[in-house]
């Protein structure tokens, strides 16, 4: 057994896509050549859409396609008292401000379609006297890790802000700018913790030293970066992986209209007919 540790971490808000197989296979397909472990995760921080008929279809998806992991799979909703420590310990090194301004807000400032946690928003602390007013009046809020003071935190090292990218096959250092993300969100009140913040703390937690996952997240992967040089958490190396595109050039999502793995397996198909049509071998 090699040191070699990955994780497919799934969200249940919905069944297991085409798009999911084949990171999936990606994912285990590298654990199986490097002779090291996969770890399953269920990312279920947002409880407004998770269910738990998504993650036993999830499951299910998994054994049929073939596909298996270390035991016990971690479930992030059951680990929100982990993620608070975390927004703890950097609201008390002065890294986080309530944020009172709605998306919707945010969303009517930016061009049409803009996402408004992935524009670069930049926002400030409200004066204490007001944000004590707000907090009175029940007003929702959301954290949010101000870029400028993660930058004065970590002085020099902000600006070298790097990851290992080995997508080609050989490792290479990239830099990682975060800044184009502006201040990101890393809890609301629905949801206690941001996929950001849950995703990297597990991952140090985890062990895991390589993530497998899709072109789509390549950017994001900046923010990361920036979390873990703030709590000193190590790195995995990071490998992406192409998307799998429908005719229309986009990428297969549930939102996109792409089916459920289970329509195809009801209609016959194997789970080697879907490497096939992942373009894998």
């Amino acid at each position: 057994m090699s040191d070699f540790v990955t994780r497919f971490a799934p969200s249940p808000t919905g069944y297991l896509h085409l798009g999911h197989a084949a990171s999936a296979f990606h994912v285990w397909d590298a654990a199986r050549a490097a002779g090291g472990t996969v770890l399953l995760r269920i990312e279920d921080i947002d409880r407004t859409r998770c269910r738990p008929e998504y993650e036993a279809a999830i499951l299910e998806d998994l054994a049929w396609l073939r596909l298996d992991w270390q035991k016990p799979l971690r479930r992030q909703s059951d680990h929100f008292d982990e993620y608070q420590a975390v927004l703890d310990t950097l609201r008390a090194r002065g890294l986080l401000y309530r944020c009172f301004r709605t998306r919707r807000e945010i969303a009517a400032a930016l061009p049409a379609g803009a996402d408004p946690d992935e524009t670069g928003f930049i926002g400030r602390p409200l004066p204490e006297a007001e944000e004590r007013s707000r907090l009175a009046r029940g007003h929702a809020f959301a954290w949010r890790l101000s870029l400028a003071a993660a930058r004065d935190a970590l002085g020099p090292r902000f600006a070298g802000l790097s990851y290992v990218d080995e997508s080609s096959g050989t490792p290479r250092r990239v830099s990682a700018d975060p800044a184009p993300f502006g201040d990101v969100v890393l809890a609301r009140k629905e949801t206690p913790a941001s996929y950001h913040l849950a995703c990297c703390h597990d991952d140090a937690l985890q062990g895991i030293t390589h993530v497998i996952r899709g072109e789509d997240i390549r950017e994001m992967t900046a923010v990361h970066a920036l979390l873990q040089a703030l709590m000193d958490w190590p790195q995995p190396v990071y490998r992406f992986h192409p998307l799998v595109l429908g005719p229309d050039g986009k990428k297969l999502s549930k939102r996109s209209g792409d089916r459920g793995l289970r329509a195809y397996r009801d209609e016959g198909m194997t789970p080697d007919d879907l490497r096939r049509l992942t373009g894998l071998p």
